[in-house]
């Protein structure tokens, strides 16, 4: 347990409260998705024979706090796997007390389980809030990100 809370993977149970949560960090970034999507996310994430994509929860209780979904890949310039953190969000009402520290710290934990040294993700320039935290718990690289 931390400060209260603690993570755990995703499980069956959690479907109505992971949606919720994920849904909240789509508008976040003003995005939507078809329900399909959830569907099959949720279905990925919580296959134990999948090992490739991932989530961790931060949970008191039955209650989920906040999520963080990430996926293991190869890399052609590593001779190890790296790890693409994807999402990450904590519920307005559970921030600032260190819950999406314990999830990025939880996800390294995986990482290094997993032999994969080297975790990244991406945000946008303007979620300063979250930058803060990025800078006290990775390095920010140089690289400009392009998009189809």
């Amino acid at each position: 347990m931390t400060k209260g809370f603690n993570i755990r993977p995703l499980v069956q149970q959690d479907r109505e409260q992971w949606q919720f949560i994920w849904g909240e960090y789509l508008s976040f970034y003003e995005t939507k998705l078809p329900l399909e999507i959830y569907s099959e996310t949720f279905s990925r994430l919580t296959d134990s024979n999948n090992t490739v994509q991932n989530c961790l929860v931060a949970h008191t209780g039955e209650t989920l706090h906040g999520l963080v979904h990430y996926i293991f890949h190869a890399d052609n310039w590593k001779s190890t796997d790296v790890c693409y953190l994807q999402d990450l969000f904590v519920l307005r009402e559970m921030r600032q007390k260190g819950i999406a520290k314990a999830l990025i710290q939880a996800v390294y934990e995986a990482a290094d389980r997993n032999g994969t040294p080297s975790v990244y993700w991406m945000t946008q320039e303007f979620n300063q809030k979250a930058r803060k935290l990025y800078d006290q718990v990775a390095s920010l690289t140089p690289f400009i990100i392009y998009e189809r």
